[in-house]
């Protein structure tokens, strides 16, 4: 695998000197990282049974696909990983669910048993309780092979905080983890809590425009409670507000601007792997060792659903164009492309094998924007 890998790399280097993607800078870049998502993503579904023939049909395919295909196909990609994902985690909390409602209703049972001790029908229940957020991160390395823990950065300088480590080890082109948190539109910039004022250093912007705010999701939660995307939004929105003795910043809300549907959107809290804004920018002679990829999320996988940790704000998905700077209403309807309801999210990719180390992000911040001082 590891001469495959080197293929890949090589072809990477050489698809991106192709005159092609010569255009507008951003759609230079956004194509670019199609092309290496579509090489790295495919490369990892091959497996470890992956001959020389199959790495250079992926190759050729890079090279001769139109880029609509090369994106269709990353999408297949991640999607085939999140299912996994998926499954694992039902594997996991289902399981547990199961043994602990059958222990509650065999002690309930018991206890109406006119001989028997109350005190051993505590003890069986006490045996079965809800998996906590680290013993799910534990079960899903024992499944997957890796999770992901929240710890002091490697990077030496005062202000690196916490960073994201990798527990296990994955292949290139692995799903690494989710960016959670809100999802707002280019409709909705102006309602992003700390936006205009760039004081809120958990976003994060797709080419399309999408901007995610990992700020409410926070660490996730330690039970087996989930979250309500509304009431996730509406308590940070509540806490700030009574911080700064306005009811300003709770405007947002008036007229159901959160997602409101039949069903409401319910969250796993503790996904294991929705800590990808703990992710720190590599400092100087460091190099990252993950990337963004956009994962459009199909809302017809309802049973996949609660472990995707994203919501979104607004009704309805606005189709925008860009122009410049600025963002417009277009009149193309999104559902033309697609019959396929979609959420936005972003997901982080690996770009070489990685092992038990820090996982580091390109921020790609513009000359304008604040720099880690690192």
């Amino acid at each position: 695998m590891a001469f495959l890998f080197q293929k890949f790399q090589e072809a990477v280097k050489t698809l991106a000197k192709n005159p092609v993607f010569a255009r507008d800078p951003r759609q230079l870049q956004f194509e670019a990282d199609i092309n290496r998502l579509f090489l790295y993503t495919s490369y990892n579904r091959l497996g470890k049974n992956a001959d020389e023939a199959d790495a250079e049909e992926i190759i050729e395919m890079a090279s001769k696909a139109s880029f609509a295909d090369q994106q269709m196909q990353v999408q297949e990609n991640v999607h085939s990983q999140i299912k996994a994902f998926c499954t694992c985690m039902d594997e996991i909390l289902l399981q547990n669910e199961k043994m602990v409602n059958d222990h509650l209703e065999l002690s309930q049972q018991a206890n109406s048993s006119p001989h028997h001790s109350g005190l051993s029908s505590a003890k069986a229940v006490s045996k079965q309780r809800p998996l906590s957020q680290f013993e799910v991160s534990q079960k899903l390395k024992d499944q997957l092979g890796y999770s992901l823990n929240v710890k002091p950065s490697q990077i030496s300088h005062k202000d690196s905080g916490h960073g994201l480590f990798l527990d296990g080890a994955v292949d290139v082109g692995a799903v690494l983890a989710f960016y959670p948190g809100v999802v707002y539109s280019p409709t909705y910039y102006h309602y992003i809590p700390g936006y205009v004022d760039e004081q809120n250093p958990y976003l994060i912007t797709r080419y399309d425009g999408t901007v995610i705010d990992a700020q409410p999701w926070g660490c996730g939660g330690d039970g087996p409670e989930r979250f309500d995307g509304r009431k996730m939004l509406e308590n940070k929105l509540d806490n700030e507000g009574a911080e700064k003795g306005s009811d300003s910043v709770s405007k947002p809300l008036e007229g159901s601007q959160v997602e409101n549907n039949d069903n409401d959107d319910v969250v796993e809290c503790r996904n294991p792997l929705a800590l990808a804004h703990f992710a720190n920018h590599p400092a100087k002679g460091m190099l990252p060792n993950v990337m963004i990829c956009p994962y459009d999320f199909p809302l017809t996988e309802n049973s996949m659903r609660v472990y995707i940790p994203n919501i979104l704000f607004g009704n309805a998905e606005v189709n925008m164009k860009r122009f410049g700077s600025f963002w417009f209403k277009s009149g193309v309807s999104r559902n033309s492309q697609s019959q396929v309801p979609t959420l936005k999210t972003v997901v982080l990719v690996a770009t070489r094998a990685l092992q038990g180390e820090e996982v580091l992000l390109n921020y790609r911040l513009s000359n304008s924007k604040r720099w880690p001082e690192w």
